[in-house]
């Protein structure tokens, strides 16, 4: 009966008309009256300053920052918060990510590393491998021991304390407020939360902050609080990060994700430390890339894949023809090639960084490139060129300044485990690692765990401001990124066009993986793929699957013009 009774909730979600909230502030949906995404209106232009991220409050909040007079980073503290509060299944306080910052004033850029850490008693014989190769009952991916050591709060005070100008309180009163007064459900969370109804009963921490008083998943355009939440937020505003990381919410976040047979101590939780790393740079058709290092592979296998499209003509194909998506597909292959063998937590691995973001590099596997026909790929020798999941948002202001943030819990509600009486979802991370003990990326106490999470800031040949850009997706993130640049540098698209254009996604299993419908490839472009042996796999359009693209560019005129990404519930906003 309760499975009848979700169901019915669903349908009847879908249909509905979304009501107006009760607060007089402005609401914009991301979907028409019959659950369609908007197709329009996901952009926004503004003089002053653009915040462009998945969540319409998220974006509001860092707008509202920036219209008070606090600079890029104050923005993006605030919008991180919020969208922690309003979209809690892809990050919040029990996670952790990444941070990029360009300052126009000093030329500077900057990383801030706040990625999850495996505990210190985390070795790989605690997650057994079984006859199948996988973790036995999937203790990566949900459960206490599926949790890494947060950083969000940690990364969020220290870019605040060393480049804001606004106060704790000033920046994160909008996510308290959001908590407190409520927000309205999207399409997109109620989703999210039937999609994972059977994690809800078994985690019934989870389940009381995201099923109704039926047991049920909160209805489209339900005003949504999370009194839990803004008690916890309220307390980090008060104290800083001591607030999380030691005292009675360290000791029930341990209490809770111990109760599910996890091994984070508080210890691990105060012990936590921020990383400020060199961000990756290179070239592409003349403009500036800065991107992520390790322990993200992002950064770096973006730049790998544009420096090897950079040995082809792209400005003279059609963007989604099958001749670009095939040279996409095969830079793909080579990116997740050198992946699997070279990359891991830079702090515990060499990472061959110089030879994988090498033009030379680049150009020993184009040449390896047919053209007309699919190949397969094994990881090359990058050490010869040595020497030479998930949200993400995207700020820009008229001075300069370009803040990218990825930041992720990993799965859609992280381990599905809930801490009771503070209200957010501790991560999932573990499963970022690569069981057993032969991998780079294996398991070990106090290491980050390979990411793909790709924050990026562009700038012109003679070091001006040009864009910003990032995505959630996993492992999609840096080739949906990839395919976002080349649209806007190779073709002239709009940032906007740009995000709307179909992706495809490959990587060493040899099969495009592509956006059909009426947005996406038509069925020519696929049998002329095909044709050059490519397997294939429809995932419909404007799906989720390909990420939530979030972009900036500074435009001729001196405007900022912001991209949302209409895959998820993306609004850009400027003034």
């Amino acid at each position: 009966m309760r499975r009848y009774l979700k169901l019915f909730s669903l349908l009847l979600a879908l249909v509905m008309v979304l009501p107006m909230a009760a607060s007089a502030q402005e609401i914009w949906k991301p979907y028409d009256e019959q659950g369609n995404p908007l197709r329009t209106d996901r952009d926004a232009t503004g003089e002053n300053g653009v915040v462009a991220s998945s969540n319409f409050y998220a974006s509001r909040a860092g707008l509202s920052i920036l219209e008070k007079g606090g600079n890029a980073i104050d923005a993006a503290i605030a919008t991180a918060y919020a969208i922690g509060v309003v979209e809690p299944y892809t990050s919040g306080l029990g996670g952790g990510g990444f941070m990029l910052i360009h300052s126009a004033e000093t030329g500077e850029d900057v990383f801030i590393d706040f990625r999850e850490v495996a505990p210190s008693l985390a070795t790989p014989a605690l997650w057994p491998i079984g006859e199948d190769g996988k973790v036995i009952g999937g203790q990566t991916s949900e459960g206490g021991k599926s949790v890494g050591v947060p950083g969000e709060v940690a990364g969020l005070e220290y870019a605040l304390e060393k480049y804001g100008s606004m106060s704790r309180q000033e920046v994160m009163q909008p996510a308290i407020d959001l908590a407190t007064e409520g927000f309205l459900v999207s399409f997109n969370m109620n989703a999210a939360a039937t999609d994972s109804y059977d994690y809800m009963i078994k985690y019934p921490e989870l389940g009381h902050y995201y099923l109704d008083e039926l047991g049920l998943p909160y209805e489209i355009g339900h005003n949504y609080t999370n009194p839990d939440l803004a008690k916890t937020l309220k307390m980090i505003a008060e104290n800083g990060k001591d607030a999380f990381y030691k005292g009675e919410v360290a000791q029930a976040f341990v209490n809770t994700v111990q109760k599910y047979g996890g091994v984070i101590t508080l210890q691990d939780l105060e012990n936590y430390e921020v990383k400020v790393r060199e961000p990756v740079k290179s070239t592409y058709r003349g403009y500036q890339l800065i991107s992520a290092p390790p322990a993200s592979s992002g950064g770096t296998h973006l730049i790998q894949i544009l420096n090897i499209l950079e040995n082809f003509d792209l400005k003279a194909m059609e963007p989604s023809s099958a001749p670009a998506l095939h040279l996409f597909s095969e830079a793909f292959k080579m990116a997740f090639a050198d992946r699997s063998k070279y990359m891991a937590d830079s702090d515990f691995q060499d990472v061959p960084l110089k030879g994988l973001t090498s033009k030379e590099y680049a150009k020993l596997l184009a040449d390896k490139i047919d053209p007309e026909k699919s190949g397969t790929y094994e990881a090359d020798d990058p050490y010869k060129y040595q020497s030479g999941s998930t949200t993400h948002f995207s700020i820009a202001d008229k001075q300069g300044n370009m803040v990218a943030v990825t930041k992720t819990i990993n799965y859609f509600w992280g381990s599905k485990v809930a801490i009771e009486g503070y209200g957010f979802i501790a991560n999932d991370e573990m499963d970022d690692f690569v069981p057993g003990t032969e991998s780079v990326n294996r398991i070990e106490g106090g290491k980050r765990p390979l990411s793909s999470m790709t924050p990026t800031v562009i700038l012109t040949a003679e070091g001006k401001p040009f864009m910003t850009v990032g995505s959630p997706g996993g492992t999609r993130i840096f080739p949906t990124v990839a395919q976002v640049i080349s649209h806007v540098i190779d073709h002239g698209m709009t940032i906007q066009e740009a995000i709307d254009a179909p992706r495809i996604f490959d990587n060493a299993g040899n099969k495009i993986v592509f956006e059909g419908g009426a947005m996406g490839l038509t069925p020519e472009t696929v049998a002329a793929l095909e044709a050059m042996g490519h397997a294939v796999e429809d995932r419909g359009e404007w799906n989720l699957y390909f990420g939530g693209v979030q972009g900036i560019v500074y435009q001729e005129d001196g405007t900022l013009h912001g991209g949302a990404d209409p895959r998820r519930d993306g609004k850009a906003l400027g003034f």
